[in-house]
């Protein structure tokens, strides 16, 4: 059966969807020998589809792990400054599978991993509202107003954010820790919105995700999603 180009790259579990548009447009995609073009649909299972010259890997067993990211890695699976990514902390697992949605270079945290392209996409798709929950150390004065305009709508760089939901956890000397709630996980969005009501952040850490909680796994270490969390989360 024929389908888009970019579904069936993600479903491989090579790459996000809007990757492999990037890919395609690119020309760094070929069918049967013929550059590919945006738009261009093929068959999985008849057609010789490669990504700069190599076949993709076989879909098989699909696999969903929840990671807790330490800061100082990236959450893309190439980086052209040579910084350290987070495929370097799954290497054991034995099978390529690359992150669901973001987490920057410097905040920690729950990280979702699959090669379950049609999960990934369904799960970042903002249609689905996907509530993720930051703890948030932040430098301010005027705890109790900042967190009160974190509550509300807020253009960033020519977005309207959603009302966030935000509360102070713990006082602590020239700032607090606060839990905030978002659904649309924008580039940065948390360190923008805190900025934009007078806070700096110092650590920022996420903590659940779609009903999912962290919990006490350690920093660095991953496990296996649970059939009763990937229900949920579907």
């Amino acid at each position: 059966m024929a389908e888009r180009l970019q579904k069936i790259i993600a479903a491989a579990g090579l790459m996000s969807r809007r990757t492999a548009e990037e890919y395609i447009s690119a020309g760094r995609v070929s069918v049967n020998g013929r550059t590919a073009a945006l738009g261009d649909k093929a068959d999985a299972e008849n057609d010789r589809i490669l990504v700069d010259g190599k076949e993709l890997p076989s879909t098989g067993e699909k696999v969903y792990i929840m990671l807790n990211k330490p800061k100082g890695y990236v959450t893309t699976l190439k980086d052209e400054k040579g910084r350290k990514d987070v495929s370097r902390l799954v290497d054991e697992l034995g099978v390529r599978v690359y992150p669901v949605g973001r987490l920057d270079l410097n905040s920690e945290g729950l990280l979702l991993m699959t090669n379950d392209g049609d999960f990934a996409n369904r799960l970042m798709h903002p249609s689905h509202e996907v509530t993720k929950t930051y703890h948030t150390w932040v430098l301010g004065k005027d705890m109790a107003q900042a967190v009160e305009g974190l509550r509300q709508p807020m253009e960033l760089e020519g977005y309207t954010t959603r009302p966030a939901r935000a509360e102070i956890i713990k006082l602590l000397p020239g700032g607090a820790l606060l839990s905030i709630s978002i659904h649309e996980g924008r580039n940065r969005q948390v360190r923008k919105m805190c900025q934009a009501v007078g806070l700096k952040v110092t650590r920022l850490k996420r903590v659940s995700e779609g009903g999912l909680e962290l919990g006490d796994l350690a920093p660095g270490q991953w496990r296996h999603l649970s059939r009763d969390e990937l229900e949920r989360l579907r």
